[in-house]
């Protein structure tokens, strides 16, 4: 109870940000068990299998909601949108994780946070100064400096979690929008899985490989990770701007660099650090003038004179 009764203390703003930290650290796990399955299986075969598994957790989730109820979809073209965001993104980070490093493939999506708090100001109305458009910017340079277009070391894989991450942007806005209304956390995360999965599903005549029970294991594991995971950032949304939570997501770097070390062997280049560097110093410079745009005071409107 002492765990419970302390989390009912926190301001929605603080309970958004730690859920976002463990939505990030839980679905760095996936990535990396999705990039060992799709070594050996089509990529839709692996995102078909994965929602099979993803809606164990959503059953759970709903369970525990208040059964069926839960489920009641209220704002079907935003549903769809943000499925549609999903389906492009998903695809795009994975065919990039299939031909990147893993930490590589992160560092690169990396610039999500940058999109989001570009949207967030014309379609969410949060209020985003100069200063965090400088922040923008220079992220975006710490982005270059990842992908090195025009070096040596350019691939064009690289623009496939480039393209993810601005989908995600897309994708996150709309989930915030829908997480201000009546929209229930489950009821999103099972149509988005629904429609990933689907996208899988019409992949599987022309590619199916049977898989071994070693290679649905990796997968099943990604599924409840995977739907943990979006549970936790869909809730996230729900308690904290888009904007103050965002940076948050630069975390996944260091676990995705772990992963990489500790299963190929894998360490990222120097430049990829100091990319990240940068993008994750200009995310930090937006949360704190987030953090000093909420705690200016309003200054009061003063009362007109009679005439």
């Amino acid at each position: 109870m002492p765990i419970r009764a302390t989390w009912s203390t926190l301001p929605d703003g603080a309970k958004g940000m730690l859920l976002m930290s463990a939505g990030i650290g839980v679905i760095t796990v996936n990535d990396a068990l999705m990039k060992l399955a799709n070594e050996g299986l089509p990529l839709g075969e692996t995102l078909f299998i994965r929602s099979l598994f993803v809606w164990v957790m959503i059953i759970i989730f709903a369970w525990r909601a208040g059964g069926v109820r839960s489920l009641a979809v209220h704002d079907w073209p935003r549903q769809g949108l943000r499925g549609g965001f999903l389906i492009i993104s998903s695809w795009c980070f994975f065919f990039g994780l299939a031909a990147l490093p893993l930490a590589e493939a992160i560092a690169i999506a990396s610039v999500g946070p940058l999109f989001l708090t570009m949207l967030a100001g014309p379609l969410l109305g949060e209020t985003v100064g100069w200063r965090r458009w400088s922040a923008v910017g220079v992220g975006f340079v710490g982005a270059m400096i990842i992908i090195s277009p025009g070096g040596a070391g350019f691939q064009w894989a690289a623009l496939f979690p480039l393209t993810a991450a601005l989908l995600g942007a897309g994708r996150d806005i709309v989930q915030r929008q829908m997480s201000l209304g009546r929209e229930g956390t489950v009821a999103i995360l099972a149509v988005s899985t629904t429609m990933v999965g689907l996208s899988g599903l019409v992949t599987l005549p022309f590619v199916w490989v049977t898989p071994s029970w070693m290679q649905v294991l990796p997968i099943a594991a990604a599924g409840l990770l995977m739907g943990t995971a979006h549970y936790l950032m869909i809730e996230a949304l729900r308690m904290a701007e888009a904007a103050s939570i965002a940076p948050l997501r630069y975390s996944n770097f260091l676990w995705g660099s772990l992963w990489g070390f500790l299963i190929w062997g894998v360490l990222p280049e120097p430049n990829i650090w100091l990319g990240v560097a940068i993008i994750a110093a200009s995310g930090l410079y937006i949360l704190h003038r987030e953090t000093i745009r909420r705690r200016a005071p309003i200054a009061p409107v003063a009362p007109k004179e009679a005439p």
